[in-house]
């Protein structure tokens, strides 16, 4: 797999991992009171609430973990040469170029649908439609 196709399925990781882990956050954290002018949130306690302690750590460490191999595939990629005038002319050379190849490529479509009469007189014939063309 290349170098762009690895950092965007790390991305896509990162990305679960972080909806996961909001997730987590929110249908696990205990209720806090927010204000004095609330009453105090309903105690619920689990046997799940021993563990909630260690999942945002777990979760925590796993999102930083995938966030460093996102920097090393990164610090993997080719440097870019000439800074960015550089690339910009070169997108704008592969831009003429494509041009070029497409007008050409217009040019052959056209010609390739383009028959002189006396051809399609002749075909229409070994059709056995011979019309006057």
């Amino acid at each position: 797999m290349d170098i762009i196709s690895q950092l965007q399925e790390q991305v896509n990781s990162i990305a679960a991992l972080t909806f996961n882990t909001f997730g987590t956050l929110q249908r696990d954290a205990p209720p806090v009171r927010l204000s004095p002018n609330y009453p105090e949130p309903p105690s619920n306690p689990t046997e799940d609430s021993a563990n909630f302690a260690d999942q945002p750590k777990l979760m925590s460490a796993a999102l930083v973990k995938a966030a460093k191999q996102f920097d090393a595939l990164v610090a993997a990629l080719p440097p870019s040469e000439g800074g960015e005038e550089a690339q910009l002319r070169r997108i704008a050379e592969l831009q003429a170029e494509n041009d070029a190849v497409g007008q050409e490529l217009q040019k052959q479509l056209e010609a390739a649908g383009t028959f002189p009469p006396s051809f399609l007189h002749s075909f229409l014939c070994r059709l056995g439609l011979g019309v006057n063309v």
